[in-house]
This record gives C-alpha cells, sequence and structure tokens, in this order.
C-alpha cells in the first residue's frame, strides 16, 4: 500500500498507509481525529527509480506531450517527405501479379 500525505488544521501535516482505492478520501488525523484533506507536498521519488523504468517514464511523458507525426520529416531520401523517392525493386507484370526478383528469390511471390 502506498503513503498518501494528509494536512489537519489543527495538528499539522501527518502520512497515512491507505489503499490506492481510498487515496482521493479525506483521512482520519492519529492526533485529535479530525478529518483531513489529502495534501501534495513532495513529487515522486524518480531518483531512486532502476534506469530503465526512468527512460520509460520520460519516453512516455515525451509521446504524450509531443507526438510523431509525418510533417516532422522521417529523413533524407524517405521517399514520403521530400528528397528522393526511392527506387522501387517491385517487378509488376501486365496481368497483375508482382514479383520481387532482388529480395527472395526462391520464394514464392503472393
Amino acid at each position: 500500500m502506498p503513503v498518501y500525505d494528509y494536512e489537519c488544521d489543527e495538528c499539522g501535516v501527518f502520512t497515512a498507509l491507505r489503499p490506492m482505492s481510498k487515496s482521493g478520501e479525506a483521512c482520519q488525523c492519529p492526533d485529535c481525529g479530525s478529518m483531513s484533506e489529502r495534501v501534495f507536498l513532495t513529487v515522486p521519488n524518480f531518483a531512486c527509480m532502476d534506469a530503465s523504468i526512468r527512460i520509460a517514464h520520460a519516453t512516455n511523458e515525451k509521446a504524450a506531450d509531443q507526438p510523431k507525426t509525418s510533417k516532422a520529416g522521417h529523413g533524407p531520401g524517405c521517399g514520403c517527405c521530400g528528397g528522393s523517392p526511392k527506387p522501387s525493386r517491385t517487378v509488376h507484370r501486365p496481368d497483375g501479379s508482382k514479383a520481387f526478383p532482388s529480395a527472395r528469390p526462391w520464394m514464392i511471390s503472393h
């Protein structure tokens, strides 16, 4: 169970170990017994977190804030955003079938 911070009007700040399902509800002060609202006094501690998890969080945040778009460009020679298109190695036959002579000659084309 996670630990949450609460602030009592009379006693001040205290922490309580509560289930996540009750994180948004008020908690009873251990000293005076009055109901206290949850407060956010500290940010989550990412410094002690494993590096791979930190990188995953950073990637997720970047993806939500700055999604990749085709307008950003794919680099030189991609064929869709400018630059010169790559030549197709596919052979189109008059009957509509395709062949890929340089790719895998032992495979049957679809």
